[in-house]
């Protein structure tokens, strides 16, 4: 009998520490991802394509039986086409054949069941302008998100990106300034980036950072030549023999510049990456600055 008060004493107990418990804030659920892509960029930087990369190509394809289409209006020489597929058929490839866009319906059925989509070199605004007037655009996007590999070197690897460099050499290379680098709308087939071709090389490094600093919200990836970056999903590898930077302002602080002024940010990451590394483009990098800039 005598336990009784105690039981009682300890369920009042146990009842105020239940009570006074603070809630836990409610928050929002995650907005749902969007649907990976089924199919996979190969992005090359210009300068020939290594057999290493190549041979990836076909085999993310499925195989030299793959149906391959090449779109060579980045090219002002007639030709071009022609010597891409010959390049390709070397390679491996039984079934590949150019685009000339004179028949767009013809050319659409084409790349609805293409399992490899190729975009040669020349000028990233006229392959764009091309495929843009043959209303192909959708078309391309729709068979990569099937599962098609879509590909291109140079200006077939600028246009991939939802934002794409264009200019030529008119950027000035010797500076950072705000609104230093004329952009226009590309394939937008790797979301959230924006792609520079023949990087090291051609000594690329302040157009993609002024770029980038113009747009923090997309991350600038410099592919030099006879190098490529194999994209899956959010993700991509990198294969050949030179180099990819990444220039990640999306945890970055950039100062407010007036066209023309000098550009300045704050927490800019970057990495260099080389043949067999990859890198994750999923996520904000909100942790990359460290102190923050104000406890220093």
């Amino acid at each position: 009998m005598r336990s009784q008060p105690l039981l009682g004493l300890a369920f009042v107990v146990a009842a105020c520490a239940s009570t006074s418990r603070a809630p836990e804030a409610w928050r929002p659920p995650d907005p749902p991802r969007p649907p990976q892509p089924a199919g996979h960029l190969v992005i090359v930087g210009g300068g020939g394509t290594p057999d290493s990369v190549v041979a990836k190509a076909i085999e993310l394809a499925g195989g030299i039986s793959a149906r391959a289409v090449v779109l060579p209006q980045a090219s002002s020489r007639p030709e071009a086409g022609e010597e891409s597929v010959a390049f390709w058929k070397e390679k491996g490839f039984a079934n590949v054949r150019t685009l000339d866009l004179a028949d767009p319906e013809s050319d659409r059925r084409a790349i609805e069941t293409a399992d490899f989509i190729w975009f040669p070199g020349g000028d990233q605004s006229d392959l764009m302008k091309a495929i843009d007037a043959a209303g192909l655009v959708d078309a391309i996007r729709a068979r990569y998100a099937a599962g098609a590999v879509v590909g291109g070197t140079s200006a077939g690897a600028a246009v991939m990106s939802p934002r794409m460099i264009v200019g030529g050499e008119t950027a000035d290379l010797k500076v950072v300034r705000a609104g230093s680098v004329a952009m226009v709308d590309g394939l937008g087939l790797l979301p959230g980036t924006i792609v520079d071709q023949h990087f090291l090389k051609r000594q690329r490094f302040n157009r993609l950072l002024s770029a980038v600093l113009e747009r923090p919200d997309l991350v600038g990836i410099g592919i030099d030549e006879r190098t490529a970056i194999v994209v899956t999903g959010t993700s991509f590898d990198v294969i050949g023999e030179g180099g990819v930077l990444v220039l990640d302002a999306r945890g970055a602080q950039p100062l407010a510049a007036a066209p023309g002024a000098q550009a300045a940010a704050d927490c800019l990451r970057a990495a260099l990456l080389r043949d067999g590394m990859g890198y994750d483009l999923s996520g904000a990098r909100s942790d990359i600055c460290f102190p923050p800039p104000g406890d220093r």
